[in-house]
């Protein structure tokens, strides 16, 4: 049965690469490539037969694990696999938190994203030992990815916008809804993230590198 295979990353060289490894490990697959969080979320609601996105965490509108919340939020039965130049183990935990089902570092070889893709595309999660989950001490940023997790896409646009540095009317003009609506969604993004302001919004969200750390506050 033929597959559809999402490639988001914002470097075509590394797309190119993405694509040899898709291919390899699944040579029926038909191949979108997008190079945004916002043409990767277009191109995912366009096609009913989507299977794998493979997504870059650094791209021109998102930065850190917003991108992958996003898609997430907005496609919870289609798996993301993380492809990124950011390989500290830190980013993986983050990443598995946020909902990836796979996560593997640009450095890697060839065969091994080939073997990850593969593994992913089979069901399982990669890497392998990475279902299994060694409790020691609660883990204060794990408790707040879930949190930005639970958000809906309308509640994480908001907190972008937050993020940005950006007025409520500036986020009502960008998401075309009311003042009162994007209210009524930062009430609900204060709520799950158990916060009371927008600054507290902000240096949750940074503590988890979801921001720009030059954002305004």
């Amino acid at each position: 049965m033929s597959r559809t295979i999402l490639v988001a990353d914002d470097h075509p060289l590394f797309r190119d690469a993405l694509k040899i490894a898709v291919l390899r490990a699944a040579p029926d697959a038909s191949i979108i490539e997008v190079s945004s969080v916002a043409e990767a979320i277009r191109a995912a609601s366009e096609r009913a037969d989507l299977t794998l996105i493979l997504l870059d965490l650094w791209m021109p509108d998102s930065q850190g694990f917003f991108g992958l919340a996003q898609m997430r939020a907005s496609f919870p039965s289609i798996p993301i696999m993380v492809v990124t130049a950011a390989d500290q183990p830190e980013a993986l935990s983050r990443a598995l938190d946020y909902g990836a089902a796979g996560f593997i570092a640009k450095s890697a070889k060839l065969p091994d994203i080939e073997t990850a893709i593969g593994a992913v595309l089979a069901g399982s999660r990669w890497p392998p030992d990475a279902t299994v989950v060694t409790e020691t001490q609660p883990d204060p940023l794990a408790d707040m990815a879930q949190r930005i997790a639970s958000l809906t896409p309308a509640q994480l646009k908001v907190l972008q916008g937050v993020l940005q540095g950006r007025l409520n009317k500036q986020i009502a003009h960008e998401m075309e809804i009311s003042e009162a609506t994007v209210k009524a969604h930062m009430t609900a993004v204060f709520r799950k993230l158990g916060v009371a302001s927008r600054t507290q919004a902000v240096l949750a969200a940074r503590a988890l590198e979801l921001a720009d750390p030059t954002s305004r506050i």
